[in-house]
């Protein structure tokens, strides 16, 4: 065995199975349930945000979620094979062309928001309903 497939073989007990993460991408506003340790004390506490770039593969893979409180912008990377993160949820899908979204450290407002997912999906299904309408009267 070379030095690749023993650090693989030792780091792939750690990895947590991708059954346990639903399939995200950049744009959605996600919740993720942290584990916050007080003294003898563990709570889990809800941060939730817009998923604004994605890095790394295997057990070196994170995420940077941006939020906004008391009108000021919050980012925070978590590691997503990290102990610390008990759950994800996908709160809303949003519709990103590009693959990191650090212009949304400079929008105000409004502008700040994404297009949801969906709205772009019922346009595909519009065009590809006229389409099989098309179709059926050519027949």
């Amino acid at each position: 065995m070379n030095a690749t497939e023993i650090i693989e073989s030792v780091v792939g007990s750690q990895l947590k199975p991708e059954s346990d993460y639903p399939s995200f991408s950049i744009g959605d506003t996600l919740n993720i349930h942290v584990r916050i340790v007080e003294g003898d004390k563990e709570r889990i506490q809800v941060y939730q945000g817009v998923l604004i770039s994605q890095r790394g593969r295997g057990i070196n893979r994170s995420i940077t979620v941006r939020r906004i409180v008391a009108n000021e912008g919050v980012e925070r990377v978590f590691p997503l094979h990290s102990p610390r993160i008990a759950k994800i949820e996908i709160v809303r899908r949003g519709d990103a062309r590009r693959a990191k979204l650090y212009f949304l450290r400079d929008r105000v407002g409004k502008s700040r928001r994404l297009r949801d997912q969906r709205r772009g999906l019922q346009h595909v299904s519009e065009t590809s309903a006229k389409a099989s309408v098309a179709e059926a009267q050519d027949d």
